[in-house]
């Protein structure tokens, strides 16, 4: 592959990860809206590059301390692949995934993770933990975050700045 086709493909790949990302958001606005959700959404891409299943949080509405984004997705997705291993797919995440979450995808077996905002309190892609990377596991997830990190900053912010009678920010 020459120069100019690699800068191609990897501007494409930029171009796709926020897209999906842009999708994840619009999730993260659906489960605040809808179900009073914090705004996490989640997409869960394929290998072949096509959406394969969709999550919001859910967990307050559930009942269920599971029900994160993430795990909806994967979930999801397990289901339509009928495998609980989700060998090659992109998890795009608008929050880093708590411990709960980042070792769900390691043992499902995701090939990467995305994610826009950190999380300096439980995230563990990288901010407080680094789970996907751990050499004890046999699995390693690939980890890229900030992507549109400030819009998804923003909303988690807003959220909690209204459950505490607080003003908006502006965007």
């Amino acid at each position: 592959m020459n120069v100019m086709a690699q800068s191609d493909l990897a501007c494409s790949s930029q171009d796709d990860d926020e897209r999906w990302m842009r999708q994840a958001l619009a999730l993260a606005d659906r489960a605040e809206r809808e179900y009073d959700e914090i705004p996490v959404g989640a997409i869960l891409v394929g290998p072949e590059g096509g959406l394969l299943a969709e999550g919001w949080n859910f967990n307050i509405a559930s009942h269920d301390p599971s029900a994160h984004a993430e795990i909806m997705a994967m979930r999801e997705g397990g289901r339509r692949l009928g495998n609980h291993r989700l060998i090659g797919c992109t998890l795009y995440v608008t929050l880093e995934p708590c411990a709960m979450c980042a070792m769900a995808m390691v043992h499902a077996r995701i090939a990467r993770v995305v994610f826009a905002a950190g999380d300096p309190k439980t995230g563990a892609c990288g901010s407080v933990f680094d789970l996907p990377a751990d050499p004890r596991h046999n699995h390693r997830v690939q980890v890229q975050g900030g992507l549109l990190a400030a819009e998804a900053s923003l909303r988690l912010t807003n959220y909690f700045r209204v459950k505490r009678g607080k003003p908006l920010l502006p965007g």
